[in-house]
Formats: C-alpha cells, structure tokens, sequence
C-alpha cells in the first residue's frame, strides 16, 4: 500500500482513496468511525489520515466493514491494532473476516472477467501480511450503531450473503458498501459488480434506493452529495428497464 487521498466529502465525513477502493471516516464530537478499512498494509496509512485531520488514533471507536473482501476488510485487523477500535461485520460475512473460514468468491458475468483481472493488479502483492482482527462483532438488519446520531444497518445480500450498508437517517447519509458504484469519470451510479447473488444485489440496489438520502457514499467511484435518494432511485430504475425485468 503506497497511496492514499484523503477527499472531504461534508463537514465531518472524509473519503479516504486507495488504489484499489476507498473507505471513510466520521467524526463525532465523542470519537471516530470507520466504515471499511482498505487492503492489507493501509492500516497504518488511515492511522496517519487521522492524525492529519487533527485527531489521535485512539480516537478511532470502531471500524464498521460492509463486506469481507480484502479490499474493504484487509486493513481492519491492522488498523484496530493501531487503535484499539472495535471491529464491526455483518453475522454471515464475520467468520471471513476473523479467517476462520475462507468466502465464496464472486460468480462473475463474462464481461465482468477482464475487469476483475485489470482491478486484480491494482491489489497488494500477496507478501503482504494479512493482520486478522483479534475480534469480529457481528451486527444484523435493523441493529442501532452508537454513531451518527444513530446509524441503522441495512442488510443488503448480493454482493456477499453478508453485505450491509448503513443509514445515518439523522444526517441523510448512506454508506451503500458494494452494492452500489460511481462510474469513474462520468459519475453514472449503477448496480456494483463481482456479485455472489446479482438477482440479489439488484433487490438491494432497490432497498437502498428507497431510503431518504442526501449524501451516498459508495465503495466505489466518488460519493453523491447531494440529493443522492433521487439519483439512485432513477439509476435503478435505468438499470432495471436495461435489464428487462419486471
């Protein structure tokens, strides 16, 4: 892991950038949250993110992961040994996390192989060590988390069988791991890829499109910052004519 832009999305949410997806901080007035947690080695780099924006590393309260694949989950182990932060993931993609168990890998569109081929360079090199958290909560549809004023999961399987988002409904923002991107350069929002369920995926597409939103904030491509329920409700809605489905 060699780079890392630090964008400010709104006052109090910062995207952090890596070569290969991105993570984010909160800022409340009683610590910090993570939401994902980059690939193997930017541990150290979010820690220094921190510090930049004027805060200790121990401030660092949790790290909340939308899905266990290396490039949001690979930093956590690392990052909350830096911190001492809780580690957070939804009950069904946990035991991937802790590497207790090794996850399904993604049953790939024919179109989407050479994709993850080009993404696949862009990763760290195997040698670096993978830090497993020393623990894993698991959290489920519905649960409360205590940032945000309130940050509600969102239960959102496809992309894994354990994928989520989270809801700040007292700041309108959505984080939609995922299950949802930004095309690059153009900013076209779409349904995300290297699904596990794309039939699934597509219904949380629709679950996330219906929540009030302001501020979306994706795994991949640059966030929405403004009236971002509207622009994912008609991104779906684009998707799924292009797709002839009901």
């Amino acid at each position: 892991m060699e780079s890392m832009e630090i964008i400010e999305v709104v006052s109090g949410l910062s995207l952090l950038r890596f070569p290969v997806g991105q993570a984010y901080i909160w800022r409340d007035d009683d610590g910090l949250t993570l939401v994902d947690a980059g690939t193997a080695g930017a541990g150290a780099l979010i820690a220094d993110a921190v510090v930049s924006l004027g805060h200790s590393p121990r401030d660092v309260r949790r790290i909340v992961l939308t899905h266990f694949h290396e490039d949001h989950a690979g930093g956590a182990g690392e990052l909350a040994a830096l911190t001492g932060a809780e580690v957070l993931a939804h009950e069904r993609d946990a035991p991937f996390v802790r590497g207790v168990a090794e996850g399904p890998p993604p049953l790939f569109e024919e179109w989407e192989k050479p994709l993850y081929a080009q993404v696949s360079k862009l990763l760290p090199d195997p040698s670096v060590p993978l830090v497993r958290p020393a623990a894993v909560t698991g959290v489920a549809d519905g649960d409360v988390l205590g940032f945000g004023g309130g940050a509600r999961v969102v239960s959102v399987p496809g992309h894994t069988e354990g994928s989520i988002g989270i809801h700040l409904p007292e700041h309108g923002v959505l984080f939609t791991g995922d299950a949802v991107a930004a095309m690059p350069g153009d900013g076209r929002v779409l349904m995300g890829v290297f699904n596990q369920d794309r039939a699934g995926t597509e219904t949380s597409f629709a679950r996330l499109a219906a929540l009030d939103t302001e501020v979306a904030c994706f795994g991949h491509g640059d966030p929405v910052r403004r009236n971002a329920g509207k622009v994912l409700r008609e991104a779906y809605a684009r998707d799924h004519r292009a797709a002839g489905t009901d």
